[in-house]
């Protein structure tokens, strides 16, 4: 599979889930499972996938499905690829956690997993937050956003640390293949997907899913703010494989990070100064990805944002 147009029709993934309307891990995982086929085993942590695939007694999944607490992804899925040896089996075994069970609490685990170079396919769905537990921050949430526990008051506003560089640590343990993904980017995720699934070894995919109620956004712009973030340079296509890292898509231009920031309440309360210090931030990471090929007018000047709402978020009645 190349190409948007070679996807199969067939659904591993049914509908009649729970998620909420414009979920990009319901995006995600949909389209993961048709690449991935019926041939797959399922992993699934505590998170948000739990609670909308898995009303008992039925499940969305047309695979065999196991699922069990926050924080063993790595271990589970090593496990089962282990009893599949043993009993001469053979399938895709993908654990599909979130990035709380991922970035923290799994990260034991996952590294464990990586280390040892485990014939397993690891996908973080990251939607910046422990969302399915009420939003509080994980180490995915990026600087200045709204959770419950990074709340914004009078003298702390958002979260104050930026977001941890997971494909870094992932790197260091120098696995056959990873990647970051975005559901905007469709002919990229697809190639992706495909690659990960015909290597051996250990994979690890990181996918962007945006979360309606924890980012506080327009259902419909889901796939918008997914584009933005690449555009903005908020969140970096590329794959490392055999050691070399390559970039797969590289924007024409930076856009400034305002254009992101505005379409999300979780991000509506910064300041300029918090803006421009995110922005400074964006820069150096953009630097690191694309060198100093790609045009950057933004670095130096962004558009100052003015303490109000924008018209999109008044019709949010959540926000």
């Amino acid at each position: 599979m190349s190409t948007i147009k070679d996807m199969p029709r067939n659904d591993p993934f049914t509908s009649g889930h729970g998620a909420c309307a414009g979920c990009g891990m319901a995006v995600a995982v949909k389209n993961i499972m048709r690449i991935l086929g019926e041939n797959t085993t399922v992993y699934v942590p505590a998170s948000c996938l739990i609670v909308i695939s898995a009303m008992y007694p039925t499940t969305n999944f047309r695979t065999p499905y196991l699922y069990t607490a926050f924080e063993n992804t790595g271990a589970v899925i090593t496990g089962i690829r282990a009893a599949q040896r043993r009993r001469g089996l053979s399938s895709t075994v993908v654990g599909l956690a979130g990035d709380g069970g991922t970035f923290d609490i799994g990260l034991q685990a996952l590294s464990g997993a990586a280390e040892r170079n485990e014939d397993v396919l690891y996908v973080c769905l990251d939607n910046e937050g422990y969302m399915n537990t009420g939003i509080q921050r994980s180490g995915a949430t990026p600087f200045g956003a709204w959770t419950t526990t990074s709340p914004v008051g009078n003298v702390v506003k958002g979260k104050r640390e930026f977001k941890k560089d997971l494909m870094a640590i992932i790197a260091a343990h120098d696995p056959p293949y990873a990647a970051s993904l975005s559901i905007a980017h469709f002919n990229d995720f697809v190639k992706k997907v495909e690659k990960a699934k015909n290597k051996k070894g250990f994979r690890f995919l990181h996918v962007m899913t945006p979360c309606v109620p924890g980012w506080r956004s327009d259902p419909s712009m889901t796939v918008e703010i997914s584009r933005l973030a690449v555009e903005t340079g908020m969140w970096t296509l590329f794959e490392i494989e055999e050691g070399s890292s390559r970039t797969t898509y590289r924007p024409q231009t930076m856009l400034p990070v305002t254009d992101y920031l505005k379409l999300q309440g979780r991000f509506r309360h910064m300041e300029n100064d918090d803006i421009a210090k995110l922005q400074d931030w964006l820069c150096r990471k953009w630097y690191i990805h694309y060198g100093h090929e790609a045009e950057q007018p933004v670095c130096a000047v962004f558009e100052k944002r003015k303490p109000m709402r924008t018209p999109q978020e008044e019709q949010l009645h959540f926000i």
